[in-house]
């Protein structure tokens, strides 16, 4: 009875035969004709043989996969990864074409014009699991310069320590990806945070991201501006930030809530652009100076409350910032506190979920299936006061303005995740800055902007 199972059980010469010829096929051999007199044992071998040489190619193929670098290119731009995922560059870009139109600019005419606002190339990745870069350079305006330099040693997610030029951690606007802006230009309080400086920073999060913080010492800038290449007066700037987010891995309405402060001090001693601000509206226009005399002469302090709350469509984000300058002219010095404060307000009509980061994908784009993208309604007030005791010694109230206030009005229309069309009408009241103690008038633009991001 064994015998007779064992033999039942026993392949025929003919399904030998099919199955060596399925194999051969898998292996990419014609399949062979079986020689004459070919028995069992003899198609049993070829067979072994086979199915051998079937796993040594999926042995070989599984070696090959985990040596083959991962190439990508979507909506983010484009990639080049390793097989083990330790080495990758991305190349991304930002592209921002503007139209500013001024109306009634009778007493004070400015130029309607387009122009390139944003031209930059961005290269980005890491080098192995310790070692992240950034490269950004810049080409619009008159020349190229490098927006951001930097590398990151990442220890841990709770201590990142970062080299090289960036954006100091004060402002919470200054903070966000020009990409991302409700408006096209930021508002009022970034005029007084400094943009990008030079330094070295730790940074991190910790409790699953709902507490970050940034501390660093750096070369020191300007309010609104970036740190020229070097350290103009042998001072540094010591600056840093924590911000909460406590509901930020919860499903409740809450968890698009942050808050902050960021603050930054360090001395400052010297004349120029370089050591005292300048002051712009939200349709990029100077309105305030200092006396081309007047210089820099020891503390600059500056300090910012500020926080977002973004649930669903809706949005808002706001903050606070004083700027204090201790400043000299000849015998006479002053110490003057600046400050700022905005909020902005945004819905999105589409139904797509605001955030910091902005609509980052319509869920309808354009063109797609008669889709029409996403559309998103801004508002936007702002104040900036000078300290009185600037005038008229260390700043000229006949061309530089006391008190600016600007409200904004936009629509953001997010065709694709990488094309945005903007549309502001901002109007802006001063308190001085004419001739004779009068107010200068009213500044009224239209700025619209198209961007690529990718």
């Amino acid at each position: 009875m064994p015998g007779w199972a064992q033999a039942a059980q026993q392949p025929t010469v003919e399904e030998l035969q099919r199955r060596l010829e399925a194999l051969e096929r898998r292996l990419g051999a014609a399949p062979a004709e079986a020689p004459a007199g070919e028995g069992l044992a003899d198609l049993d071998q070829r067979l072994r043989v086979i199915e051998r040489k079937l796993e040594i190619q999926d042995e070989e193929r599984v070696a090959k996969a985990k040596e083959t670098p991962v190439v990508a290119v979507n909506d983010k731009g484009a990639s080049l990864k390793s097989a083990d995922g330790a080495y990758e560059i991305r190349l991304r870009g930002l592209l921002q074409g503007d139209g500013r139109f001024y109306i009634g600019d009778d007493a004070v005419p400015q130029n309607d014009t387009f122009l390139i606002r944003t031209a930059r190339p961005i290269i980005e990745g890491s080098l192995g699991k310790l070692l992240a870069f950034r490269f950004t350079p810049e080409f619009a305006g008159d020349s190229a310069s490098i927006v951001d330099a930097y590398f990151d040693v990442r220890f841990d997610p709770a201590y990142t320590l970062r080299v090289g030029k960036f954006t100091s951690p004060v402002g919470l606007e200054r903070l966000q990806s020009s990409a991302a802006l409700a408006d096209t230009e930021r508002a009022l309080p970034s005029e007084l945070a400094p943009n990008r400086d030079i330094g070295v920073q730790l940074q991190g999060e910790v409790a699953g991201g709902t507490f970050s913080y940034a501390a660093g010492i750096y070369n020191g800038t300007v309010d609104g501006r970036d740190a020229v290449t070097s350290n103009p007066d042998n001072e540094f700037e010591y600056a840093g930030r924590v911000f909460f987010e406590p509901f930020k891995n919860d499903a409740s309405a809450w968890s698009g809530l942050g808050f902050g402060i960021g603050a930054s001090v360090g001395d400052k001693q010297g004349v120029g652009n370089n050591f005292l601000p300048r002051y712009r509206t939200p349709g990029q226009v100077q309105f305030f100076n200092y006396r081309s005399t007047a210089a820099a002469d020891g503390r600059n302090l500056r300090w910012s409350p500020q926080g977002y709350y973004y649930h669903n469509a809706f949005g808002l984000l706001g903050e606070y910032i004083v700027s204090r300058q201790e400043v000299a002219l000849g015998a006479n010095r002053a110490d003057l506190e600046n400050k700022a404060w905005q909020a902005t307000a945004s819905y999105v009509l589409t139904g797509e979920d605001a955030s910091y980061r902005g609509v980052t994908k319509p869920s309808n784009p354009f063109g797609k299936n008669g889709g029409w993208g996403a559309w998103e309604v801004v508002g936007r007030y702002g104040v900036l006061e000078v300290d009185d005791a600037a005038f008229p010694l260390f700043a000229s109230a006949d061309v530089a303005a006391r008190r600016v206030e600007a409200w904004t009005f936009g629509v953001n229309w997010y065709l694709t995740s990488n094309l945005k069309l903007v549309f502001n009408y901002s109007q802006t009241r001063f308190d001085g800055g004419a001739l004779n103690g009068g107010d200068r008038e009213d500044e009224k633009a239209v700025i619209s902007r198209l961007q690529v991001a990718f």
